[in-house]
């Protein structure tokens, strides 16, 4: 029985967001055959390796930021939020004597409280959440400093395992708990109704309120989740040197937020994935490790990283003005 000709055929076309996950996979794969033609080792399972247990704890982050910048806000806190929850562990564990799995909680708490404050405050006074998250970075940063006396506390052994390869794999737990914390993240956005209220309260949160939706536990729930990631970082990032240190996180705001515009995520608010936030940190590691590689100088690295920043948010406006433009 032959086919009516006039019926029209249905093309298949992937979604727009496995779209553009596609399209940041193949960016991150011509980054690697480049930095692998232009450095002698660096396409090896050692380098890979090494770039992925790297970056749990700047993944980690990154999904919380993801939330928060869906919804229009901003956090520029997490670094110093890290610190001070890095020293709420140190405490627990090098001074108290804490096990790890009693000490991370008081960590993860210790973080929550931070986002808990910065939504709050946002929220109940109206003030952008960069100025008030600006004045946590502070308040953070200095709990830190006194938390530890201004020194760095070794742990040693108790939280190493967590950084180190696991044996015939050579990825460490930190990553493989990143990864799943990754998927949990992208599960939460995508399939429940939280993650539905995140995006649309960061698309048109008036719309949100005249649907019935109250916009403002939501805009405070996105800032709790990402102190509390940023609690937990800490015992990643401190896996990896065996230590707490008051001066970690320094700048890892900006890489966060980096990774996430490279992701796809809109700074104006109602668009992202978590997966293309965890691709756009796997871009920004590559990238630095590829540059160090080649023999890059800290200043190339800097401005070239920039670069790639700019470009970046200049293809995020492009994208929200073709939005508009299409609903015209």
């Amino acid at each position: 029985m032959s086919s009516d000709p006039t019926t029209p055929t249905r093309k298949f076309r992937l979604p727009a967001q496995a779209t553009e996950s596609l399209g940041l996979l193949a960016v991150l794969a011509v980054l690697i055959l480049v930095f692998s033609i232009a450095g002698k080792n660096f396409f090896s399972s050692a380098t890979l390796k090494q770039i992925a247990n790297e970056i749990p704890a700047l993944a980690v982050i990154s999904v919380g930021m993801t939330f928060v910048i869906i919804t229009a806000g901003i956090d520029l806190s997490v670094g110093s939020v890290m610190a001070f929850s890095g020293a709420i562990l140190g405490l627990a564990m090098a001074d108290w004597e804490f096990p790890l799995i009693a000490a991370l909680p008081l960590a993860i708490f210790a973080g929550f409280l931070c986002g808990a404050a910065n939504g709050w405050v946002s929220v109940r006074f109206a003030v952008p959440s960069f100025i008030v998250t600006l004045g946590m970075l502070q308040i953070g940063r200095g709990l830190a400093y006194l938390c530890t006396n201004s020194q760095t506390k070794y742990i040693g052994s108790p939280i190493a395992w967590l950084g180190t390869g696991i044996p015939g794999i050579g990825l460490s737990w930190a990553f493989v708990f990143a990864v799943l914390i990754v998927i949990l993240g992208q599960v939460i956005l995508t399939r429940t109704v939280f993650g539905r209220y995140v995006l649309v309260v960061g698309a048109n949160e008036e719309a949100a309120i005249y649907s019935g939706i109250r916009t403002k536990p939501v805009k405070i729930a996105v800032f709790m989740i990402a102190g509390a990631l940023a609690g937990l970082a800490s015992a990643f990032e401190s896996s990896r040197m065996e230590n707490v240190d008051p001066n970690a996180g320094t700048g890892l705001e900006l890489s966060a937020i980096a990774a996430v515009v490279i992701g796809g995520t809109s700074l104006m608010g109602g668009r992202g994935s978590v997966v293309g936030s965890f691709i756009g940190v796997l871009i920004m590691a590559t990238l630095g490790a590829g540059l160090a590689q080649v023999g890059a100088s800290d200043p190339v690295k800097l401005l070239i990283t920039g670069l790639v920043i700019v470009f970046a948010v200049i293809i995020d406006a492009w994208r929200a003005g073709k939005l508009k433009r299409s609903k015209k």
